[in-house]
């Protein structure tokens, strides 16, 4: 049928647009500045960018029905930053992770398929669930991170999510 619209390519373009806001949220910051931890959260701009790019491919064997075993996963070393990680190569890895994974979604057989979660070190493993509702849980997860990102950046240097999109705004704060 003619301009019927994948759900698919819903999700993925959601999924996108709260990726783009968090790579936004770094836009003229130094490496320094998105290392910064400036409000009440220990996380850092850096930090959700890695987390973001090191979280993502994990699923890809879940998605697939395969199943997995993150027993050993250390959920919080994915906030880590080293020293020698620069802004530019976290921005790279999150946008190649997010084309690597965006084809994966694409490619599913069938979202309503009903796959085995992976079983973890910070709780009971959850049952099954469909490959729909684990993609909308990771666009959630993005939209989270892209919210931690506005409020750390606005408290950086004042720079608020719809200015870094380049709306304008009016005196009373509204955007069009």
């Amino acid at each position: 049928m003619a301009g019927e619209v994948d759900e698919r390519d819903l999700l993925v373009a959601a999924w996108d647009t709260q990726r783009q806001a968090l790579r936004r949220a770094v836009d003229g910051l130094t490496d320094q500045q998105a290392r910064d931890t400036p409000s009440a959260s220990e996380l850092s701009l850096a930090s959700l960018l890695k987390h973001a790019a090191l979280g993502e491919p994990p699923w890809t064997p879940v998605l697939h029905g395969e199943g997995a075993d993150w027993s050993d996963r250390d959920g919080a070393a994915e906030f880590e930053v080293g020293p020698e990680e620069t802004l530019d190569e976290l921005l790279r890895a999150h946008a190649e992770v997010a084309a690597r994974t965006d084809d994966v979604v694409r490619a599913l057989p069938d979202l309503d398929r009903t796959v085995s979660m992976p079983v973890t070190p910070w709780g009971p493993t959850a049952p099954p669930r469909p490959v729909r509702a684990i993609l909308l849980d990771l666009l959630v997860e993005a939209a989270r991170h892209a919210g931690h990102a506005d409020i750390i950046r606005e408290s950086i240097d004042g720079a608020t999510a719809p200015k870094l999109a380049g709306y304008s705004v009016d005196p009373d704060g509204d955007t069009p």
